[in-house]
């Protein structure tokens, strides 16, 4: 009888994917110092010149980090990295400065510019990519947190003390892009609606109501602020979820279909959706100051929005107005 022996398994070796590094510097001898170091250390490099060049890159391709010097002609590093920090697809991607300067105020600048660290030179290679990969997997980590968030229908994003985006999940950016024209085959933004991203401010309602929640102080602070309001009633509305940092505060964005009263009141009454949403409160017993805490608005527009409102409906004085929504609003 023949033994008969089976071929040998054979597993091909798994090689784990390169980390890409861009590295932008306009000194031929930094480049080439740089270069060597992280390709020796197993890193494909990118070099960009300048900061216009290193922002054409990134509208090809996603580094992993990016090395950034912060002095250089024309657009220097720290308004190259506020400029790529509003870009979505590349915002989550740490940068690290890389300069000669060492003065409290240009550390300063580059971390407000949206840098995670800042590395003076001369460079020391080990350290340098040390800290590289500490920021790295630290990025890691917080864009798979974010992207699982995302996969659950979490639309949440985070905004400092001013209102400033510190970062969406991805499903919460789409929805912004959406109602403040930036993405393909939405509306441009207008001047008063610029777009929500990471490295951008909150529309002046949001970021004024953020700041009356911090203040505290004597009344009630709304619990919610719309943000944005279609033609079709429906509105993207903010709600805090929780302070995540000593300066990042955690918030929740829903869309509304507009199905409640406001919208209501709007197709009966042929009013704008925000002279509905006054009306609304104003039929529920709340004064002017009250309604204009809740929807995030100044007082003085409050009693713009109701002047139209008393003109549209005919009527001279709220209680009139209230009447009349009560009215609306139980089919009569």
């Amino acid at each position: 009888m023949t033994a008969t022996t089976k071929p040998a398994m054979t597993t091909q070796p798994t090689t784990k994917p390169r980390d890409v590094v861009l590295v932008v510097d306009d000194s031929p001898e930094a480049l080439s110092f740089l270069t060597d170091a992280l390709e020796e250390a197993g890193v494909t490099v990118l070099v960009a010149l300048d900061g216009r060049k290193a922002l054409a890159l990134l509208e090809q391709v996603t580094p992993d980090v990016i090395l950034m010097d912060a002095i250089m002609p024309g657009l220097d590093g720290f308004e190259t990295c506020r400029q790529l920090k509003r870009n979505s697809q590349v915002a989550h991607v740490p940068v690290i400065f890389m300069t000669g300067l060492t003065e409290t105020e240009h550390i300063l600048k580059g971390f407000a510019a949206g840098g995670v660290d800042y590395v003076t030179k001369p460079i020391v290679a080990e350290t340098l990519i040390a800290r590289m990969y500490a920021h790295l997997a630290n990025a890691r980590v917080a864009q798979s947190t974010r992207a699982a968030l995302d996969v659950t229908g979490r639309t949440l994003l985070a905004a400092n003390r001013k209102g400033e985006v510190l970062w969406c999940t991805p499903q919460t950016t789409r929805m912004l892009e959406a109602a403040f024209g930036t993405a393909a085959g939405t509306t441009a933004a207008t001047a008063d609606q610029a777009p929500v991203q990471p490295g951008v401010s909150l529309p002046e309602e949001a970021r004024r109501w953020l700041a009356d929640r911090q203040a505290g102080g004597p009344g009630r602070k709304p619990d919610s602020v719309v943000i944005a309001t279609g033609a079709d009633g429906r509105c993207l509305r903010l709600s805090p979820v929780g302070q995540t940092g000593p300066d990042e505060i955690l918030l929740q964005l829903a869309e509304e279909t507009g199905a409640g009263e406001d919208t209501r009141l709007k197709d009966k009454l042929s009013l704008t959706p925000r002279e509905a949403e006054v009306l609304m409160w104003v039929a529920n017993g709340k004064p002017n100051r009250d309604i204009a805490e809740i929807l995030g608005l100044s007082p003085r527009t409050v009693d713009k929005h109701l002047e139209q409102i008393y003109s549209k409906l005919g009527v001279e004085n709220r209680a009139a107005a209230a009447a009349m929504a009560v009215r609306a609003l139980n089919g009569r």
